[in-house]
């Protein structure tokens, strides 16, 4: 059985949106699961709307993924002697001939057959010319007038396609360049592409690509169309459903392992099992459970989803994509154990990075900002002098530990006669600011003693 060879071949007229990576994803698992090969092909025919800026966008996303490539990336436009090659061992092999039809002329066939009750095709009038290369002229493929093509799909069974209804297609155009079916079909085959996933919206080309296969005598590789991604409404997926490029939901503060997590759950399926780390999909990804059905974005179960990624993940590995958020927010930290520390206090509660960097904050600045209501429901006079009390009786510590803290917070409770809430919401409102923070310990220990002394200090100041 030869090696798996499976492709992603985006087209770079913008960035790499959610159903793309999908299918990406979906050819890369299949890959690293048999231990064959992913190919990068970048389809870049389309000259007018493509752009540089995409294909880095589109690589960038890709990386970020955690999607390696074994050869790439490949760009189509690059490759043009190559797809002549095949074009004219089909026209010489009478598989394909040149046409000097005008559009004009193509239009007229159509309207002819339409006004008819028939499909509007064109009708084969050079068919039998025996044109040559010439100004002008396309070339278009020889299809069979009678039976059915069939493509025999993976996921979706087979779908017989009437050949009557498929006229002689135009694989190259009269300025040369091939048209998408044949560049398509060539590089696959040239590049020992053997398994391709893609969407079913390319459902509808596959039969032109089988009888370009078949002209060219060659195997047909395993074809798989999956399901669109849909949005909750049952909507084709767009913008008001939620970010659709990959770079924005980084930007959002989402891990790649969480994204890819829930996209291959969007249309794959292992029994009812919903979290996977990477090395879990590797080994446990198969053709037979892509589903028939179309997955559902929700943004609000990926965002769950990334929250159990989040605290998975070891400290330390969640430090460097926490580091731009923080950034964003006017925070120069480093890659360090202080960092690491704050992001162990974090982890529980942070549904994405982008919310730890904001939970975060009062770590790193002088003063925290407090909360204006926070304030006044917990920091009031009566207080002033709890607080003062834990500041001096923390300050006196000589070891800096949690069982020091514990001892310092049951003599207040004692002195005071009050409960542990009543002691400790009013000093997280002092060191953070806010009614909302890691455990009260951990967090403290974190900070360390003299800020933490220093903020309750202040606070009792503002009581």
């Amino acid at each position: 059985m030869k090696p798996v060879v499976t492709r992603f071949p985006p087209s770079p007229t913008g960035f790499l949106h959610i159903g793309g990576a999908r299918t990406a994803l979906f050819n890369w698992l299949y890959a690293r699961k048999t231990g064959g090969k992913f190919i990068l092909r970048i389809e870049d025919t389309d000259e007018d709307r493509s752009t540089k800026e995409s294909v880095d966008a589109i690589l960038e996303s890709l990386e970020w993924l955690g999607i390696d490539w074994d050869e790439g990336p490949y760009f189509q436009t690059q490759r043009k002697e190559i797809h002549d090659r095949y074009i004219e061992k089909l026209v010489k092999d009478g598989h394909a001939y040149y046409c000097a039809c005008t559009p004009e002329e193509v239009n007229d066939m159509r309207e002819q057959a339409r006004t008819r009750g028939l499909k509007p095709m064109y009708n084969g009038r050079c068919r039998k010319r025996g044109l040559s290369n010439a100004p002008g002229t396309v070339v278009r493929l020889k299809t069979p007038g009678s039976g059915a093509t069939v493509v025999q799909d993976i996921v979706k069974g087979d779908t017989a396609f009437q050949n009557a209804e498929i006229d002689d297609f135009i694989i190259r155009r009269s300025d040369g360049s091939a048209m998408y079916n044949l560049a398509v079909v060539v590089d696959d085959l040239t590049m020992g592409v053997n398994v391709i996933i893609r969407g079913d919206d390319h459902l509808i080309n596959t039969p032109k690509q089988i009888l370009i296969y078949q002209a060219l005598g060659a195997d047909l590789p395993v074809f798989g169309h999956v399901p669109m991604v849909l949005g909750p409404d049952k909507a084709r997926l767009s913008k008001r459903h939620g970010a659709m490029s990959v770079s924005e939901y980084r930007d959002m503060g989402y891990l790649p392992d969480a994204v890819i997590n829930y996209l291959v759950r969007l249309g794959w399926s292992h029994g009812d099992q919903e979290f996977f780390t990477r090395k879990e999909l590797i080994e446990k990804f198969d053709l037979n459970h892509l589903g028939r059905s179309a997955g559902m974005f929700d943004i609000g179960r990926m965002t769950a989803l990334n929250a159990k990624h989040i605290q998975a993940k070891p400290a330390a590995e969640l430090v460097s994509p926490l580091l731009p958020h923080l950034k964003t927010l006017g925070i120069e930290a480093a890659d360090d154990l202080f960092t690491r520390q704050v992001v162990e206090t974090l982890q529980p509660r942070s549904r994405t990075l982008k919310d730890m960097a904001a939970a975060a904050r009062f770590y790193y600045v002088d003063a925290p900002e407090m909360d204006e209501k926070a304030v006044a429901k917990f920091l009031t006079p009566e207080v002033c002098d709890m607080l003062n009390q834990a500041a001096d009786a923390i300050d006196a510590v000589s070891e800096y530990t949690q069982p020091a803290l514990e001892e310092v917070f049951k003599k207040i409770m004692a002195d005071f006669n009050l409960g542990f809430g009543k002691i400790a919401q009013p000093l997280r409102v002092a060191v953070t600011g806010t009614t909302v923070s890691p455990g009260i310990f951990e967090m403290l220990l974190v900070l360390g003693k003299d800020r933490t002394v220093q903020r309750i200090r202040r606070a009792a100041r503002l009581a």
